[in-house]
């Protein structure tokens, strides 16, 4: 792959091993860049970047550039970190993008490794932690979901699996979404009949659940299968997610017209269902191929600025779903460094299967597949094919890529023109590029609970929401003015702290997924009063009403939407027409909130209706608890009984015992 060394992208991207060893400083070279950039700046980054260029050693490892508030700007992994690092004060063709990070750079910070393998993984993690303003970023980075069929029980059990992998089992994955492991499970239920439930649930089950009798499990909770013939479905199982589904699908065959073969009808009707169930898992899994057994595949797409990865998973020749990712990464940048850049931070907390597809080649792939092989304990393979069903497979993602980008910037499109309405309703000098939404909820002032979502030109931006949980003493149960003071305040206290506005007024820099950190207009759910309120919570923290926009909505009679009537300090009151676009906007932002709020207080008064109150004692941990309602059977039976017998509980010392009779007669 040709590379183009004037490209807008930071050297260790560009160079490769020989550029490194060229790599030379003298301490009194003169450095002329030819950038739009402050010279000034620019001169002091440099200087900074050749102090600490003078002590560093000729050996791999990751380099970090801070900024004068200590904020990380960029991670960096080299095979020299004294020729990487000298590289940046060449002074020859930088671009624009570089000399600013440079500019910024007031501080270094440095960890060497064993190789550079070692410091590829240790980048990616780095990148992952701290979100340097000047790298790719991976957004959207849940866990993705596996299937799990668990080995520490004598009846294995089928569930979905998120996070570390700690529990005893055989797991397989990943699947794109929840809702393709649900359909999976679901089908794999009726096909090998195999539990779900917990194992609590399954200890105190006295006859069976509903799932036996619709034909989703066989029972083995209340010994309706025996546990030899339970073991032979859980290995059926995981033969089948292994790969091994013909062999299965010919052992049921077999079953079912010997079952026949023997009037045996009821056994073969269920070896026949067992047959379709199968079959429906292999045939809604789309595109499938024949030459790619286990894979990940990875397409990129880049249009107007804007990047984004789409990634089908192959596991056992079966396309289990596939997802799109949309890296923040400057508009400058080539797709093979975002690309490369993103499978490394991909794969930072998942292991690799042993092929990689990628529609571009990138930098580094050999070291790439080297560290994920390290990772995985199996060898794994980096290919960008050019010809053959694999390419085909790539255009195929590729396709996939280019229509989810295109249907997010139309989604974009759609939402800027909606902020630009909203903007001009309510009279704001530019549309607002952070709208925050305000709202709490409380059952006769217990479990009270305020809310915030948040939107922007890419929507609802959840990852943003917040709740706060009532916290002062002074607030009177069900006082709502309360609740929206005490919000807004901890809100706007701990902006105005971490976060204070510039003083051309046009707020803070933005967050590390390139979102504003201050709003530009607030919503709040409530009339005059509620804004009244948070206009004090505002002033009391230092802003004005000319650094955020405040807007009350008021439901109108019955609480009809649509006749919603709007307040503005110092305006007043209005309607929107009933039918325009902004006035439907609102409304989303205004039901969002709600539904975020209730559903926050929802959880919050179920987590009080299952508080323990052995919860509340100090030195009874889950050991301990555990130990005395086994002993006891309910907490009633604890808070009844005597010292003497709290003693006698087995791993309940003399003073946990006392603690626990204490804590109950204290209380009456």
């Amino acid at each position: 792959m040709s590379r183009n060394t004037t490209n807008d992208v930071p050297p260790d991207i560009l160079d490769n091993e020989e550029d490194d060893q060229s790599v030379a400083l003298e301490s009194g070279s003169d450095v002329e860049f030819d950038l739009e950039a402050n010279p000034g700046s620019v001169q002091r980054g440099t200087e900074v970047i050749r102090h600490f260029w003078n002590t560093l050693p000729n050996a791999p490892g990751v380099y970090r550039m801070l900024d004068a508030k200590g904020d990380v700007l960029y991670v960096g992994k080299a095979k020299s970190l004294k020729n990487r690092v000298g590289s940046y004060a060449r002074g020859q063709a930088h671009s624009n993008r570089i000399a600013r990070m440079i500019g910024e750079t007031a501080s270094m910070e440095f960890v060497t490794t064993a190789t550079e393998t070692e410091a590829l993984l240790l980048e990616a993690n780095l990148i992952k932690q701290l979100k340097p303003r000047y790298n790719v970023l991976l957004r959207d980075d849940k866990s993705l979901p596996y299937i799990l069929l668990t080995a520490d029980h004598e009846a294995p059990q089928l569930v979905k699996h998120r996070g570390a992998r700690k529990r005893q089992g055989d797991y397989y994955g990943p699947f794109a979404s929840v809702w393709a492991v649900n359909r999976t499970i679901n089908a794999l239920q009726r096909a090998f009949l195999l539990r779900s439930c917990n194992d609590s649930y399954y200890e105190n089950r006295t006859r069976p659940c509903l799932l036996y009798q619709i034909k989703r499990c066989s029972g083995p909770c209340t010994n309706e299968i025996s546990h030899e013939d339970y073991a032979q479905l859980a290995a059926e199982a995981r033969a089948f997610l292994s790969g091994k589904s013909n062999a299965v699908k010919q052992r049921i065959t077999e079953e079912m017209q010997k079952a026949a073969e023997e009037l045996e009808f009821e056994r073969a009707a269920r070896c026949r269902d067992r047959l379709a169930a199968l079959s429906a898992i292999q045939g809604v899994q789309g595109i499938n191929t024949q030459s790619v057994e286990e894979a990940d595949v990875f397409a990129l797409d880049e249009q107007a600025g804007q990047f984004c990865v789409e990634v089908f998973f192959f596991r056992n020749w079966q396309n289990w779903g596939n997802r799109a990712y949309f890296p923040k990464a400057d508009k400058s940048m080539s797709r093979e460094e975002v690309l490369g850049s993103f499978i490394a931070q991909f794969y930072d907390d998942k292991p690799a299967p042993r092929l990689v597809l990628l529609s571009h080649e990138i930098e580094d792939a050999e070291l790439m597949a080297a560290a994920l092989s390290t990772k995985t304990d199996i060898k794994v393979e980096i290919h960008a094919p050019q010809r053959g069903e694999r390419r085909q497979l790539i255009e195929y993602v590729l396709r996939n890529a280019r229509e989810a980008l295109g249907r997010r910037l139309a989604d974009t499109a759609s939402q800027q023109k909606l902020l630009v309405s909203l903007g001009q309703a309510f009279s704001l000098q530019k549309p607002p590029r952070r709208v925050e939404v305000y709202d709490n909820s409380h059952i006769m002032g217990t479990n009270a609970v305020g809310a915030m979502v948040v939107a922007g030109a890419n929507g609802f931006m959840k990852q943003h929401y917040r709740t706060f949980n009532m916290k002062s003493e002074d607030l009177k149960p069900g006082d709502d003015y309360g609740m929206m003071r005490e919000m807004l305040q901890r809100r706007f206290a701990r902006l105005v702290k971490e976060e204070p506005r510039a003083a051309d007024g046009e707020g803070a820099a933005y967050g590390d997924d390139g979102f504003p950190a201050w709003p530009d207009l607030v919503l709040i759910d409530g009339g005059k009063g509620q804004l009244e309120a948070a206009r004090q919570a505002l002033a009391e923290v230092g802003v004005s009403e000319d650094d955020v926009a405040l807007v009350g909505i008021a439901k109108g009679r019955d609480r009809d939407a649509g006749r919603e009537t709007f307040f503005k300090p110092g305006q007043p009151p209005f309607k929107m027409p009933p039918r325009d676009p902004a006035l439907y906007f609102v409304q989303r932002l205004r039901d969002e909130a709600h539904r975020f709020a209730i559903g926050a207080h929802r959880a919050k008064r179920k987590r009080e209706l299952v508080k323990n109150p052995l919860d509340e004692i100090a030195g009874i941990g889950p050991t301990r608890k555990r130990a005395l309602l086994h002993h006891f059977g309910t907490v009633k039976a604890i808070q009844r009984a005597a010292l003497e017998d709290l003693m006698k509980a087995p791993g309940v010392n003399a003073a946990t015992a006392r603690a626990v009779y204490d804590f109950f007669h204290e209380r009456g």
